[in-house]
């Protein structure tokens, strides 16, 4: 599975090729890769760079339809929390009601994993348009859910939204590689922008919804009718531009039996997996801790909007600082500042301390989720295999989104007893950072340079 997100990934393979430039000074920033993959040498196009248009009509729009689709998909399940605070509070009576989002989150992940090798090969319109016709058709099973059917909404949201956005998210993203390539970063940049836009806008259209006349039931079909409506514009916006290439299946256990003797790659995987399974905590749950403390709907509604606004602000400054500094200098700390702000949810009583907190913790997380795939991409020892990094690290991570808050969500147990989920996701996020503070070291001595 060498190639299944080498797409997705061409410009960390650039930013992997500058960084060698930087530090030896003997390597190319941009290299051929017709030697190394002679049965498609023009995948990656790193030997074609007067081939892209690096803008124009076109690119543009093609750049928009990534972002409508990121706003619509991404962003609408970053907006779970709305839902979690109306199951636990009216519709639902379990408290396993995680299990719906986080299984979203697995899937969203793994299925990244089939989805980028069928985009290679040509299939973006059968996966954009099935995966969008899949999305909206599962918003409206939502809407016809009934209160208290639990299997209900995990068929519909928790598994079939996760694989439509799954379907979708990859390819989505991948055909920007088709259009830019030495301001890639930038498109690709813009463009998962609309993730944290859409986890901004969706709370608010949702709590409006939900909670005035219209209602839960036609408020979710009203949602599913706006980014279908979307969903549409974005498709005719997006074109691929660049033919399909040949890839070989079954080297995915080859992949994995290679990495898994990379010490610093695995136990970096570790660290994602921890992450993980404590990051999402607060985003799922901070819209209900503002409620049961008391402060105003009219308020606690906007808690999850303002943590989205403030993840997209963290998704672009820091990486500002990796040039100067390096990825892992500036994701270690990142994620130790996260794990801190997780334990501080018990401290939030009043909503000045839940708004400060909001900003802080979308910064710091949305700058983390901005430095996974590089911080993955540095360790790759040959521009080649950051895909197959990619892949591997993102299924193992999907894991520790999928039991991360549904544990937390136990713990809190109808009593709501906050500090029980908020140690178990502080400790899950500082061990992270541990982890990635030990990777550093290795690889530090590794590379005999402080600058990764």
């Amino acid at each position: 599975m060498n190639t299944t997100l080498e797409s997705t990934t061409a410009s960390l393979r650039d930013e992997h090729a500058q960084c060698d430039s930087e530090k030896g000074g003997a390597v190319d920033t941009i290299r051929p890769q017709s030697d190394t993959i002679p049965e498609h040498p023009k995948a990656d196009g790193a030997d074609q760079v007067g081939e892209y248009p690096e803008g124009g009509l076109r690119a543009w729009s093609v750049l928009l339809g990534v972002w409508i689709v990121q706003f619509c998909t991404f962003g609408y399940t970053n907006a779970y929390g709305v839902y979690n605070d109306f199951y636990v509070r009216v519709y639902l009576a379990e408290k396993y009601t995680s299990w719906i989002g986080s299984t979203q989150l697995l899937l969203v992940l793994s299925i990244g994993l089939f989805s980028g090798r069928a985009f290679d090969t040509g299939y973006f319109y059968h996966l954009m348009i099935g995966g969008s016709l899949l999305f909206v058709f599962c918003i409206f099973m939502v809407s016809l859910s009934q209160p208290g059917q639990y299997y209900q909404l995990f068929l519909a949201q928790g598994l079939g939204i996760g694989t439509a956005v799954g379907i979708t998210y990859v390819p989505g993203v991948s055909i920007l590689s088709h259009y830019f390539h030495r301001r890639r970063a930038l498109a690709m940049g813009i463009a998962v922008s609309g993730s944290g836009v859409g986890g901004a806008i969706h709370p608010i259209i949702l709590n409006q919804l939900f909670h005035g006349p219209v209602g839960f039931h036609n408020g979710v079909r009203a949602s599913g009718g706006l980014v279908g409506g979307l969903l549409i514009i974005a498709i005719l916006l997006m074109k691929p531009r660049l033919p399909p290439t040949s890839r070989k299946l079954g080297s995915t256990l080859e992949d994995l039996r290679i990495f898994l003797r990379d010490p610093p790659y695995v136990i970096m995987v570790v660290g994602t997996v921890l992450v993980f399974a404590g990051l999402y905590f607060p985003i799922f749950f901070l819209q209900l801790n503002a409620i049961k403390n008391g402060i105003d709907p009219s308020l606690a509604f906007y808690t999850l909007v303002i943590l989205n606004g403030a993840s997209t602000v963290g998704r672009v400054l820091p990486n500002l600082l990796v040039a100067r500094l390096g990825v892992f200098n500036v994701m270690v700390p990142s994620v130790f500042i996260s794990g801190v702000l997780v334990f501080c949810i018990l401290g939030l009583k009043n909503a000045a301390g839940t708004i400060v907190f909001a900003v802080l913790y979308g910064f710091f997380s949305g700058a983390y989720a901005s430095l996974l795939s590089p911080m993955i991409a540095s360790l790759a020892k040959k521009d080649t295999e950051i895909g197959a990094r990619l892949g591997i690290c993102f299924t193992f991570t999907g894991l520790g989104g999928l039991v991360g808050t549904p544990i937390a969500g136990a713990l809190l147990s109808k009593d709501f007893v906050w500090w029980r989920p908020s140690l178990f996701a502080a400790i899950c996020v500082l061990t992270g950072a541990l982890c990635f503070s030990l990777t550093r070291m290795l690889v530090a001595r590794r590379k005999e340079t402080s600058w990764l």
